[in-house]
């Protein structure tokens, strides 16, 4: 798929769409995105700061589409895991960016190049207009080569 075109399906996915999410970069060599979070009423909590479930959910596709693509067809790319701390209100509008290097790519491929699981810890920031810390998102995903892209078990030239 088209990384413009998915960015612009994901601005009218509905958990996006209503919880004022929106996807304001794919890069067309799925390198880099960037999310925002647009304050409104539906997505305030009791504090009238940002809902924490609205800021993970900002933070949550990006590393796994973003592997998936640089990866390409021969691999599984799931999301494992993940952990978001708080550090500070979030109020206005805050933003954040995923960006993945060929050197992390290469990493990946070496990990799974054997055939088994790997799982990498993908991490970055929620910020604030102001540039400051809001919150620290880490994400785990799962990678693996699919089974007919796997070299064939004894075989010396694996790897």
């Amino acid at each position: 798929m088209n990384a413009s075109i998915l960015r612009h399906a994901m601005n009218l996915w509905p958990p996006f769409l209503f919880t004022g999410i929106h996807v304001t970069e794919i890069s067309p060599d799925w390198r880099r995105a960037r999310a925002e979070l647009r304050m409104r009423p539906w997505n305030r909590n009791y504090l009238r700061t940002h809902f924490g479930g609205s800021l993970f959910a900002m933070t949550d596709p990006f590393w796994m589409l973003l592997l998936l693509h640089r990866l390409g067809e021969d691999y599984y790319v799931w999301d494992q895991s993940g952990a978001i701390d708080f550090v500070k209100p979030g109020r206005g509008t805050v933003s954040a960016t995923f960006a993945i290097d060929d050197a992390t790519v290469a990493e990946v491929r070496a990990a799974t190049a054997g055939g088994g699981k790997y799982l990498h810890w993908f991490s970055n920031e929620v910020l604030d207009a102001d540039g400051e810390v809001v919150a620290r998102v880490r994400k785990q995903v799962y990678v693996r080569r699919k089974p007919d892209r796997r070299p064939a078990q004894g075989d010396a030239s694996a790897g």
